[in-house]
C-alpha cells in the first residue's frame, strides 16, 4: 500500500486557493449533470449465486463478528446504547433522522441504467454498499434504481441488480437480513471494512459468484466521518485507496466538518472517551473538497457528477476510475447542453 505524501504546510492535500467551501460548489459545478427520462427493459440472465454461496458468505461473516466463538443465550447480554453513543456511526434508528428520501430525490432512477447498458456480460450490476447500518437505506436505493413501488417486487429484480451491504454491527446487520424485502437481491454481511484480510475474504467470495473481480459500483453514504475520526487521517485515505480499487464508480456523500464536532461533542456529553484522532486530524475543514482531491489526485478517479447536497448540507458526489472511462466513455446523458458541456471538459484534461 503507498503511503500518503507528507511535507506541506496541510501535510496531506493542501486545499485549493480557491479555497473551502467555494471550491466544493465549483467542483460540483463543474461536474453537473442532466437527465434525460428513458426506460430500459430488464435482460433476462440467471442469478450466478447459489444459495449455499450465500451460506458459506453469511457464515464466514458471523464468524468475523463473533471471532468464531459461539455464545450460549445465557452468555449474550442485549446491548443498550445510550442516545448518541455509536462511536462507528452505528444509530439503532438511524433512518429516523436521516430518511433514504433525502438522498434519493437527488439521484436519478435510471442513474445505473445508464452507467452500465444492458448485456448478459454486465448483468446483474454488482453494487457495494460500505456502512449500510439496519439495510433501510440499502433497499430504499435498490427500489429506487429498480422503479420498484412499495409492495412491489420484480422476480428478474437479482437478475438485474444485486448488493453485498455490510456494516461493522452485527446486531443491525442481523436487523437488516430479517426486515429485508429482496433476499435475492441484497445480501447484508458483518464487515469491518478496515480489516484487511476479512474484508479480502468476503468480498472476493462475493465477486467470484459471478465471475468478476471488482463491483460496479460502491456506495459510501455518510460513512467516511467515522473511518476518519477512529482511523486518522491515514485510515481515511487508505479506506478511499480500497474502495476506488473495488469500484468502477463511486458514489460517496462525505459529512461536513461541523458533523465531526457534533459526533464528538455527543461523546463529551455522554461522559465518555473522546475519539482517539479528532484533534489530531489534518484533514479538515471543507471535507467534500478534501475528499475530492484524495479520489482524483492520488487514486486514480474522476468526479462525474455532484447531484446536489441533501438538507443536512451534504453533497452526492459520483467519481469513476479513469480505468473504466478509457474502455466506457461516459453517457452524453450525464452532460448538459452548452456551457455546462464545457465544464465537464474540465475533469477530462
Amino acid at each position: 500500500m503507498a503511503m500518503m505524501p507528507r511535507g506541506n504546510a496541510n501535510p496531506l492535500f493542501p486545499l485549493s486557493p480557491m479555497g473551502g467551501r467555494l471550491y466544493t460548489q465549483s467542483l460540483c459545478r463543474s461536474a453537473q449533470a442532466r437527465w434525460s427520462p428513458g426506460g430500459l427493459k430488464v435482460q433476462d440472465f440467471r442469478f450466478r449465486g447459489d444459495s449455499e454461496a450465500r451460506l458459506r458468505l453469511m457464515a464466514a461473516s458471523m464468524e468475523q463478528a463473533t471471532g468464531g466463538v459461539e455464545k450460549t443465550a445465557a452468555e449474550e447480554k442485549p446491548r443498550v446504547l445510550e442516545p448518541g453513543a455509536a462511536p462507528f456511526g452505528n444509530f439503532p434508528h438511524y433512518s429516523r433522522f436521516h430518511p433514504p428520501e433525502q438522498r434519493l430525490r437527488l439521484l436519478p432512477p435510471e442513474l445505473l441504467r445508464r452507467l452500465f447498458p444492458q448485456s448478459p456480460e454486465t448483468r446483474p450490476i454488482l453494487g457495494l454498499d460500505v456502512g449500510c447500518n439496519s439495510g433501510d437505506l440499502s433497499v430504499a436505493l435498490y427500489k429506487h434504481f429498480l422503479s420498484l413501488h412499495d409492495g412491489e417486487t420484480c422476480l428478474d429484480a437479482s437478475r438485474e441488480l444485486h448488493l453485498l451491504c455490510c456494516d461493522i454491527d452485527p446486531v443491525l446487520v442481523e436487523r437488516a437480513e430479517k426486515e429485508c424485502p429482496f433476499p435475492d437481491g441484497l445480501t447484508f454481511i458483518t464487515l469491518d471494512f478496515m480489516n484487511q484480510r476479512t474484508r479480502k475474504v468476503l468480498l472476493s467470495s462475493f465477486l467470484s459468484q459471478f465471475g468478476r473481480s471488482v463491483f460496479d459500483i460502491g456506495f459510501c453514504m455518510s460513512i467516511t466521518m467515522w473511518i476518519h475520526l477512529n482511523h486518522g487521517d491515514q485510515g481515511l485515505w487508505e479506506f478511499l485507496a480500497h474502495l476506488s480499487s473495488l469500484c468502477r464508480y463511486l458514489l460517496v456523500e462525505p459529512q461536513p466538518w461541523k458533523c465531526y464536532r457534533a459526533a464528538a461533542r455527543r461523546l463529551r456529553k455522554l461522559g465518555l472517551h473522546d475519539f482517539d484522532h479528532f484533534r489530531s486530524l489534518a484533514i479538515r475543514g471543507d471535507m467534500a473538497s478534501q475528499i475530492v482531491q484524495i479520489l482524483t489526485q492520488d487514486h486514480g478517479m474522476e468526479l462525474v457528477c455532484c447531484f446536489g447536497n441533501t438538507k443536512w448540507d451534504r453533497s452526492l458526489l459520483l467519481f469513476r476510475t479513469k480505468q473504466a472511462t478509457e474502455t466506457h466513455p461516459i453517457p452524453e446523458s450525464l452532460i448538459e447542453e452548452g456551457k455546462e458541456r464545457n465544464r465537464i471538459r474540465f475533469w477530462r484534461e
